[in-house]
């Protein structure tokens, strides 16, 4: 490669770095300000001030305040199929799986005030938000159905596991999620995340043939999660 190609890829991709951070910025002051004002009181232009860029940037990115609310969450799945690939091949599916899920959540596993969290139940659950947020649900889950394909070597076209896989994650993290929502005190997310997926994971543990293919066949259920840690709090960036 010449130095001049060099220095062209070196640019390009400060500029996408730079495009992730204006990007993750409006998220960030997107769910913060829906989050202390309420959803309906927040206009793009709010949040483009927020952030410090200008309206016209903002539309440049998000069409709707909806998207950019929702545009951390779309990052997650982005980033656990990235964690996903890099997880060691020898590694057990599931437990890559676990690992990746927790890997956007990595250094914020703190317990939530409880403000904080009224705040952001009352956003996530609004029913203007449902639309927007089953699409990035639905983003997400493809994300990583692709990535699970690509890691055990099959074909998203013909094979059903790496989908239906996804979709058992997918709603294990709900599951998660509606109940960290819910959990009066409030709790940690990240121990939430860990048990939900522990749930998938007792069917499928000693279940793996040669062939690459997993067992069904019922066992005892060992306990899932080991007595958690002091929980501790997403920052309003989540």
């Amino acid at each position: 490669m010449s130095v001049a190609q060099d220095d062209r890829c070196e640019a390009g991709g400060l500029r996408e770095r730079k495009k992730a951070a204006t990007r993750r910025a409006l998220g960030i002051a997107a769910m913060r300000l829906a989050v202390q004002r309420g959803l309906d009181n927040v206009l793009v232009e709010d949040i483009a001030a927020e952030a410090g860029v200008s309206t016209r940037t903002f539309n440049n990115y998000f069409a709707s305040k909806y998207e950019a609310i929702c545009a951390l969450a779309m990052e997650r799945g982005t980033l656990i199929g990235v964690a996903l690939r890099q997880r060691p091949a020898a590694e057990p599916l599931m437990e890559a799986i676990t690992s990746a899920v927790l890997h956007p959540y990595a250094g914020n596993e703190r317990t939530p005030d409880k403000e904080w969290i009224e705040g952001v139940r009352l956003v996530v659950m609004s029913p203007v938000l449902q639309g927007e947020y089953l699409r990035t649900q639905y983003a997400a889950q493809q994300t990583l159905a692709q990535a699970i394909a690509d890691r055990i070597g099959a074909d998203l076209d013909t094979d059903m596991f790496p989908a239906v896989m996804a979709g058992a994650v997918a709603a294990a993290m709900q599951v998660a999620l509606e109940r960290w929502l819910r959990s009066d005190p409030p709790v940690a997310l990240v121990p939430l995340l860990r048990e939900a997926l522990g749930e998938l994971r007792w069917p499928l543990a000693t279940g793996e043939h040669a062939e690459g293919e997993f067992a069904c066949d019922p066992q005892a259920r060992p306990p899932m999660l080991a007595q958690a840690a002091p929980p501790t709090a997403p920052t309003p960036s989540e």
